[in-house]
């Protein structure tokens, strides 16, 4: 019965093993397959030197047991033979991996664009210009790159990419519709994304599809990458984002040509829109259900959406009355707008977490007055009132609501800026 204990949670862990997923070693994306293959390749560089250690401690310890009357030598202090082992071989790996870590680190930048669809085809117009490191390196991350590969010309697919709290937003620029939580694209055809956040920083991870790539507030990240094989898959937040986090998900459909025109049409032939006043609305934190756990936001479609709407997401401008991060960056390098531009202070909030109940709590615990309440309510007021007389009407309402901390000595300090 002991002897066959072993051999039976052998088994059991074989049959455990079975169901995990092995989509990271085995992916269906051309690039996620050569990242697969890095791994595998480092795993096994670096188990050249783990496997003999272990062995030779074990073996060590069972020659040199308290039984085992071994040979001592206690003059025994150098040996050139084992330095170069116990160096060299070492030095030699370290080597090895430095010369592929640099070379997949180009091949693999998510910035750089596809010269490949896979193996056996190119993208045509595109020049690989591979050095004699990236060829080497090359030879490790796709075992069978054909040097005559046949060449095809095909457009890439662009998608604009918002990580919301705690959803995700798929824009189709050239086709003119957007989707939540679902995002589709044909197979080998190079995919261009496009990233960023609307709040926090994100991670948007498609482990069949390519590495993950962050998403970030005001900046935009990009990955290229293509899905080689029909179906559908798993595509998640890698990165913490706070309560909602376990819900942001959404489903990649990898369809055949046919199949993504159809999707496309289905699309199309949804209800919806998506301008900024729909996004402003999306654009709010997911409320949790009456036990308390946040559910998942679900699928959207919208038949069309208005233009430029991705490059106010990105300079955080989706907002009326909000002036874009651009356009403040183009003020600045002019040298600034001198004391014409005080007017434009009121365009200049980001935080679209920022309520009214927080900016009345800011005066009235730190005594730190706002340049206005932040509410729809203002917008118009912001927009056709000079700065200066909207600044004096806000310290009048705040006063009222926390005379003991605004004086009327803290009405000049807000004219200053």
């Amino acid at each position: 019965m002991r002897k066959a204990t072993p051999f039976a949670l052998t088994v059991m862990a074989s049959l455990l093993l079975t169901g995990c997923d092995w989509t990271v070693i085995n992916p269906s994306g051309y690039v996620a397959s050569q990242q697969s293959r890095l791994v595998i390749f480092s795993v096994a560089i670096m188990l050249l030197i783990i496997v003999p250690v272990i062995c030779a401690t074990f073996y060590y310890a069972w020659k040199y047991r308290e039984s085992a009357n071994a040979e001592y030598d206690p003059d025994f202090h150098h040996s050139n033979k084992l330095e170069l082992l116990i160096w060299g071989a070492p030095v030699a790996i370290i080597i090895v991996l430095a010369t592929v870590t640099w070379g997949s680190s180009h091949l693999l930048d998510p910035y750089r664009p596809l010269t490949r669809i896979d193996s056996d085809t190119r993208i045509a117009g595109v020049e690989e210009n591979l050095g004699a490191v990236k060829r080497l390196t090359a030879v490790v991350l796709d075992p069978d790159r054909a040097d005559d590969a046949q060449a095809v010309d095909v457009k890439p697919l662009r998608v604009e990419v918002a990580a919301l709290d705690w959803k995700w937003l798929f824009i189709y620029p050239d086709y003119g519709i957007a989707t939540i939580n679902e995002l589709a694209a044909p197979v080998n055809v190079p995919i261009e994304f496009r990233l960023t956040s609307v709040s926090t920083m994100n991670s948007f991870s498609v482990p069949a599809l390519a590495g993950q790539i962050y998403a970030m507030p005001g900046m935009q990240t990009q990955l290229h990458a293509v899905i080689n094989e029909p179906g559908t898959y798993r595509g998640f937040s890698a990165n913490y984002t706070g309560w909602g986090f376990s819900q942001m998900h959404f489903e990649f459909k990898a369809l055949t040509d046919a199949g993504f025109e159809e999707w496309i049409n289905g699309v199309r032939s949804a209800s919806q829109t998506l301008d900024r006043a729909t996004f402003v609305e999306l654009d709010q934190p997911d409320q949790p259900n009456e036990r308390g756990f946040m559910e998942y936001f679900g699928t959207r479609y919208y038949a069309s959406v208005e233009p430029d709407l991705f490059h106010a997401i990105l300079n955080r401008c989706t907002r009326p009355g909000m002036m874009c991060m651009d356009e403040m960056m183009h003020i600045d390098v002019a040298g600034g707008g001198g004391i014409d531009s005080l007017d434009n202070y009121k365009r200049l909030r980001y935080d679209s977490r920022r309520s009214m109940q927080t900016q009345l709590d800011l005066v009235k615990y730190s005594g730190i007055i706002p340049g206005d309440l932040c509410t729809t309510e203002t917008v118009a007021r912001d927009l056709t009132t000079p700065a200066r007389v909207t600044l004096r009407d806000d310290v009048q309402r705040l006063q009222e609501v926390a005379p003991q901390r605004v004086s009327s000595a803290d009405t000049a300090a807000p004219l200053a800026l």
